[in-house]
C-alpha cells in the first residue's frame, strides 16, 4: 500500500487514464501502479505503450507515451507542468496539483485522439 500522500496524488492521476481503460487491451491496475497498453503490435512483438502511473519512493511518476511519439502535443503546456516533467514523456509530482492533473487529463486526452487518428486504437 503506498505512503498516504503519495496515495493522495497517485488516485488523480490513475483517475485520469481510467476512462481509456475500456479502449485498451493491456490494463495493469494495482494499488502502487496502473499501466494501460494498446493491441497494436510494435516490430518487437510488444503491444504499443499508452500511458502509466506509478508510486516511486519519494514521488509519483505519470508516463504518457504520445508526447514521446509527438512531442509537439507539448505545444502551448504551462510551464508549471513542464517543470514536473523527467525526460520526454514522464511527470513526477510530489503532492496533489489539481490545476496540474487538469492540464495533464486535456493532454492525455489529445495523446489518445492522436493514438486513435493513427490507428492505434479504435
Amino acid at each position: 500500500m503506498p505512503h498516504a500522500p503519495l496515495d493522495a496524488t497517485f488516485q488523480p492521476l490513475r483517475a485520469i487514464l481510467k476512462p481509456y481503460e475500456s479502449r485498451l487491451v493491456t490494463v495493469h491496475d494495482q494499488s502502487d501502479s496502473y499501466y494501460l497498453a494498446t493491441a497494436h503490435m510494435q516490430s518487437n512483438n510488444k503491444p504499443l505503450f499508452f500511458a502509466s502511473a506509478r508510486v516511486a519512493k519519494q514521488y509519483v511518476s505519470f508516463h504518457l507515451m504520445p508526447v514521446y511519439v509527438w512531442p509537439e502535443l507539448l505545444e502551448g503546456t504551462s510551464e508549471q507542468l513542464r517543470k514536473r516533467m523527467q525526460g520526454k514523456s514522464c511527470f513526477n509530482f510530489k503532492k496533489p496539483e489539481p490545476e496540474l492533473f487538469e492540464e495533464l487529463a486535456s493532454l492525455t486526452r489529445r495523446g489518445f485522439e492522436r493514438y486513435r487518428d493513427t490507428g492505434y486504437v479504435t
